[in-house]
């Protein structure tokens, strides 16, 4: 396991960033698509997502789960796929019209070292990252 942290600031009031996280038709990725809820007790989300394989050829199926503490932010834990075991956890901070995001996490991924694999989840956390932020811009 390796230990990652990252923020970054949205340009958006924390609850146009919520409104935008709970809207499942607007709240795209390019990496995945959540496509099925599994389970949904309060606050816990259990969900099937679709997630794209290193290399861009094919995909595959992971299972997450999501435990949102709102409006402090919430914690997410693979399930199932090759990060299984691996935790993170979001934290907002809201700050007038602006919004920080601060992500803290334990991940593994199977068959990638330490250094591996920090590499590929920062490089994931920027393309979801500028994805919100595109988004958040359009979002109503």
């Amino acid at each position: 396991m390796v230990r990652i942290t990252d923020d970054g600031v949205f340009d958006a009031p924390i609850d146009k960033v919520w409104k935008y996280v709970d809207d499942g038709m607007m709240h795209n990725h390019t990496s995945f698509k959540m496509t099925n809820v599994l389970e949904q007790k309060g606050n816990m989300l259990t969900v099937q997502a679709e997630v794209n394989n290193p290399g861009g050829k094919g995909t595959h199926k992971e299972t997450w789960k999501f435990v949102f503490n709102r409006p402090k932010g919430f914690d997410f834990e693979y399930l199932s796929g090759p990060m299984k075991g691996s935790r993170h956890t979001h934290s907002y901070t809201a700050m007038g019209n602006r919004t920080k995001v601060e992500v803290v996490g334990d991940f593994r991924a199977e068959g990638m070292d330490d250094a591996a694999t920090k590499k590929a989840v920062l490089a994931y956390f920027q393309e979801v990252f500028a994805e919100d932020s595109a988004a958040l811009k359009k979002y109503k």
